[in-house]
């Protein structure tokens, strides 16, 4: 050691005499530098980087935000176009123009959503890439053949929605009728894979399986057939019909609130009506296939279902619920208006019908609402003997909730029927032994849900899971296909009794339109949440290990919060679609007669007839 550093100082001292000092130490610092380079020369690189992220806002922030957005205008553009083609065929096939006209304007709002979902999905990869490389390139090395075939299904897609949207009035007539009718059942076949292909990404997350050895087609094919890919794809088919269907509601009662004239007024009242129907319809399947989907998640890993239902996550079915049971009274509530006011003289008859269904749901609303566990002091869970209220603590089992959900999703079913059946006479010869039929169906149907809710507090939770509330959801769905075709074989005969008059709907008929698609997006955001959060510290559950500083499920508060921001970031997307979709009509709109005019272009209140559209009539 003292000879090296004798050698260094004469190297030195000799490049002082020559005036190079600064040249020696150079050259001293490159020869010194030759051992750690070769010694370097077998060091291993680099690891690769597994996380990004950006200082006070956080990558899964911003992933959280952007990805939700994406799915919500996901679920609003896949589900549009299948109600949009039915209304089409309807049309084409009873010849009833505005069944067309109701479809084009669906379709115009899709067109106005496709850009900006594809916006946000583009700006969702390029975030994942970037904040996610590890996770990103494990699953690319899975899905990669999946990820060619999505593209080529977003082509296709995108040249069938173009043809469709552009080629509507040019194909009106004849045999080009029939072709546009087709281009539009490949654009919801279409969509329909473009949804199931990233679902197999995200529920292999949750549920992943064994994979061997084998080509990548092959290794990709068993990842997509995971157990909880079915389950999801069914939960969100119905999802994304119930999201379009109450967002084209609320469309069509902010156009309401702000009509000028009684056509207008007329179309989007009855556009409010489909709307919500088609909403209600989708609504009273979607339990049952969360349901299914929940009952796969407890087969494929107890402790994930119980994480969800039983953990710290079981709060959010209580928000849950508070949720569907706002939605179920908003789409009753219409339902009650519209026998009011779209039927003259029927609010007396019907008025008791009305008050009994209203205090069944908000009782059945409770039960539902109900915790497991109550939050409680000390001195509170003393004197209650422990966490679970001695009278109020039954109510919190899936037992009781789940026959109050039934009988709820029973007493909307009956709601819609009786505004079905409003207004018409049975004329047929087998009515009174029809009507008879129902009416015991449905008795029947709720005392056993009934029985079977309240046998299920005495049985194994096996039994109870797999028997008891599947049989609680068969009864529910025999009830509907049995009622439905019966209704409408009695009332294709059935004799008009009192016109429904359109465009005569109070002013609160359109807030409540938009509650319901407020609700839905609410609903939407929560489930995402629980979803993602029942993997708690995994990325892919069991497989692949969260190492970020984020592996850990948010604090409900906390993702309250970021669930409102969401559902408050899409409010303002579709806000501003309704915009740019309404400003074709504006510049196309014609002056109309004075007599069809509002005073100051309000929207004209219940009961409201031709009279009252002079100035006089202000007092309303």
């Amino acid at each position: 050691m003292r000879h090296q550093g004798g050698w260094i100082q004469r190297l030195l001292r000799s490049g002082s005499d020559h005036g190079g000092t600064l040249l020696g130490l150079v050259v001293a610092a490159g020869l010194l530098s030759l051992p750690a380079l070769v010694f370097g020369a077998d060091a291993a690189p680099a690891a690769p980087t597994e996380y990004r992220d950006v200082p006070y806002v956080g990558s899964r922030n911003i992933v959280w935000v952007v990805a939700q957005l994406h799915l919500l205008l996901a679920g609003f553009v896949l589900g549009v176009p299948i109600f949009a083609w039915l209304c089409e065929v309807v049309a084409w096939k009873t010849g009833e123009k505005r069944y067309d006209k109701l479809a084009k304007e669906f379709t115009k709002l899709l067109t106005s959503a496709y850009a900006t979902t594809a916006l946000f999905g583009g700006i969702l990869l390029f975030l994942l890439i970037g904040f996610y490389p590890k996770l990103m390139n494990y699953l690319a090395d899975i899905f990669f053949p999946s990820f060619i075939v999505y593209c080529i299904l977003f082509l296709v897609e995108t040249v069938t929605l173009y043809l469709y949207w552009y080629g509507w009035d040019a194909m009106q007539d004849g045999g080009k009728k029939k072709f546009h009718i087709f281009l539009g059942f490949m654009l919801n076949f279409f969509a329909f894979f473009i949804m199931i292909v990233p679902n197999s990404w995200a529920t292999f997350q949750s549920s992943p399986v064994v994979l061997a050895e084998g080509s990548d087609i092959a290794r990709a094919w068993a990842a997509t057939w995971n157990p909880t890919w079915w389950p999801v794809n069914v939960h969100r088919l119905i999802a994304n019909v119930v999201l379009g269907g109450y967002i084209c509601g609320a469309y069509a009662g902010i156009r309401y609130l702000s009509s000028r004239n009684t056509e207008e007024r007329d179309h989007y009242d009855w556009m409010g009506y489909v709307g919500n129907f088609i909403g209600v319809f989708g609504l009273l399947a979607l339990p049952f296939a969360g349901y299914w989907l929940m009952r796969e998640v407890y087969q494929y890993n107890q402790q994930m279902g119980i994480t969800l239902m039983g953990g710290f996550l079981s709060w959010l079915f209580i928000l849950q619920a508070m949720l569907i049971g706002v939605l179920f009274l908003g789409s009753n509530y219409y339902f009650w208006l519209g026998i009011t006011y779209r039927l003259p003289g029927s609010h007396m008859k019907y008025r008791k019908p009305m008050l009994s269904m209203l205090i069944i749901l908000l009782l059945c609303l409770g039960v539902w609402m109900t915790p497991h566990s109550l939050v409680a002091s000390m001195e509170e869970a003393r004197k209650m003997g422990g966490s679970h209220h001695p009278l109020l603590g039954v109510f919190g089992v899936m037992s009781a909730k789940m026959t109050v959900a039934n009988l709820m999703i029973l007493v909307t079913f009956m709601s819609f029927i009786m505004y079905w059946r409003a207004g018409k006479q049975e004329t047929a010869g087998w009515a009174k032994v029809a009507r008879a039929i129902m009416a015991g169906v449905l008795v029947l149907a709720a005392i056993a849900v009934i029985v079977l809710g309240v046998w299920g507090y005495f049985v194994p939770a096996i039994i109870r899971i797999n028997l008891f509330s599947t049989s609680q959801v068969l009864i529910v769905l025999f009830v509907m296909l049995t009622i439905t075709p019966l209704t409408a074989l009695l009332l294709r005969s059935a004799r008009t009794t009192t016109e429904m008059v359109w465009g005569k709907m109070p002013p609160r008929a359109g807030y409540s339109l938009v509650l319901n698609a407020v609700m839905v997006v609410l609903l939407m955001t929560l489930m995402g949440y629980a979803r993602s959060s029942s993997r708690v510290h995994w990325h892919v559950y069991g497989v692949l290990r969260d190492t970020s500083p984020y592996a850990f499920s948010p604090a409900l508060g906390y993702a309250a919060a970021l669930m409102a921001l969401c559902t408050f970031f899409f409010c303002m997307i579709v806000a501003f679609i309704f915009w740019v979709a309404t400003m074709g009509d504006k510049g196309k709109a014609s002056s109309e007669s004075s007599k069809a005019e509002l005073p100051h272009g309000m929207p004209a209140l219940a009961g409201a007839s031709s009279a009252l559209d002079a100035p006089k009539a202000r007092k309303f």
